[in-house]
């Protein structure tokens, strides 16, 4: 199958009046020219949907692929996020135009805030949220590593509608209370480290069931998740995984299979953990 034509089957995970693309690039470590040559090949191949954050220090690297690329801006869903050391409500703004200034943008598609932080109240940082959003710097907002009470909370106290929560996801990870919770406030699922930094590659029971359909085990896991509703951002260095991961409109898993994938996961199976992390679910 040509990638071109995996491009125009692109499924889309719809929340509020967000549209996001089911597949994008993540771009966490990626750095310099590297990183931008990666982002530009990824949007020539047919990706839409970049996701990097201030935190990742290659704002201004992704913002020079998007120009390179030549994809008209409007084709291209981009999302950043704001530190939690930028959270109280003057800072939040300042970032957010310091982001934008990097991206050579004039406004993103979706701003998060990164992860919770407890310094800072949660109702003064999403007044700050929904302030920039109204003054046009982006499209859409909403939270990442928010855990059902925190989101629950972030939702009641917003001005303005949140659209996502960006988490962990994979087929080792259980997060079935936070889909639950997201598809319950109407909010869209958007997963990051979704082949688990690579482990799914060498797993038996996703080889398996990818080469039923004459696929990979990354892709038998991708198609898991979109086929859940999720959008994905997988990360990769490599620009001949970029293909593999963009190639996964042309096939579905059956209920069968999608189960015994489910059945892999648990609470234990998170990667990404820091001290400042949530209580997670």
């Amino acid at each position: 199958m040509r990638l071109e034509l995996a491009s125009r089957m692109m499924q889309f995970v719809e929340a509020k009046d967000a549209k996001i693309p089911a597949i994008g690039l993540g771009t966490w470590e990626l750095r310099g020219r590297s990183c931008a040559r990666l982002v530009e090949q990824a949007l020539r191949l047919g990706y839409r949907h970049i996701d990097t954050a201030q935190a990742y220090e290659n704002e201004r690297e992704v913002g020079e692929a998007l120009r390179a690329s030549g994809v008209p801006r409007g084709e291209v869903f981009v999302t950043t996020k704001v530190w939690t050391s930028h959270f109280a409500p003057h800072d939040l703004e300042r970032s957010t135009k310091e982001s934008l200034n990097k991206l050579r943008v004039a406004e993103v598609d979706l701003l998060l805030l990164h992860w919770p932080n407890p310094r800072v109240p949660l109702s003064e940082t999403l007044e700050a949220l929904a302030r920039v959003r109204k003054l046009g710097m982006t499209r859409h907002i909403g939270v990442s590593n928010f855990t059902v009470a925190l989101m629950e909370e972030a939702i009641g106290k917003c001005p303005a509608p949140l659209v996502c929560n960006q988490v962990e996801y994979h087929p080792y990870l259980d997060q079935m209370k936070v889909r639950e919770a997201c598809a319950r406030h109407g909010l869209a699922l958007v997963a990051y480290s979704p082949i688990a930094k690579g482990r799914v590659r060498k797993d038996e029971v996703l080889a398996r069931i990818g080469r039923a359909h004459g696929k990979s085990a990354a892709q038998a896991c991708l198609r898991w998740l979109v086929q859940q509703g999720v959008s994905a951002i997988p990360r990769t260095s490599r620009l001949e995984r970029l293909s593999e991961n963009m190639e996964i409109f042309d096939f579905e898993l059956s209920q069968a299979e999608m189960a015994e994938i489910s059945a892999m996961g648990s609470r234990g199976g998170r990667l990404t953990d820091f001290g400042f992390s949530p209580k997670w679910d």
